[in-house]
């Protein structure tokens, strides 16, 4: 199974961590956003959309979007729930991380870790804050009543909004006015196997 990926993407590094976290044997093969090798013909005959991670299993089946891969590897494991309104709740949260907290938070992010807050670009990183609080007062919210999103078991949904989140202060967040966040932040970081999103692959 190969991953093509950034190692400071956090969409990329949902991925290795659950790679991780079920002991699945991979090679990574590391894509460099901003030098264009997404746009290469050889990474287009991947995924036409031109965007990492990309998964290759053995049989050389190709997923891309990282919350798919995430549902892929998931399956007949502990990560992904059996019963059918655990499951839905589970892609619940995932459409969230998506829609309502990935543009604010990783854009957020992208713009002063990756680019250096450039003046050009200094007022929609202000824009994406409001956003981005908004969906960690949800997360919040729901951790005041369980130690995970879905209950008291770590789920993909976990694993996906963990990415981004934990390193949301890179974004412009301060997630100290977030204290169930920062614990079950703790809680993931301390499950077995687990890795940081910069460990070298």
């Amino acid at each position: 199974m190969t991953i093509y990926g950034d190692s400071l993407s956090g969409n990329c590094y949902k991925v290795k961590l659950l790679c991780s976290l079920l002991q699945i044997d991979y090679e990574w093969i590391d894509i460099d956003i901003l030098a264009g090798e997404t746009q290469t013909s050889e990474f287009l005959a991947l995924n036409p959309n031109a965007k990492i991670p990309v998964l290759v299993t053995e049989d050389q089946q190709v997923v891309s979007e990282s919350n798919a891969i995430l549902f892929y590897l998931s399956q007949q494991s502990a990560f992904f729930p059996a019963q059918v309104y655990q499951q839905t709740l589970c892609l619940q949260w995932m459409f969230f991380e998506q829609y309502s907290h990935e543009p604010y938070i990783a854009v957020a992010r992208f713009i002063n870790k990756y680019l250096g807050k450039p003046e050009s670009r200094l007022a929609e990183f202000n824009a994406k804050q409001e956003g981005g609080n908004k969906a960690l007062s949800i997360i919040e919210t729901q951790l005041q009543k369980t130690n995970y999103l879905l209950g008291d078991s770590i789920s993909i949904a976990d694993i996906c909004l963990f990415a981004y989140t934990h390193v949301a202060d890179e974004g412009g967040f301060n997630l100290n006015e977030y204290p169930y966040i920062l614990n079950w932040i703790a809680n993931i970081k301390s499950q077995k196997n687990f890795v940081p999103m910069t460990l070298s692959m």
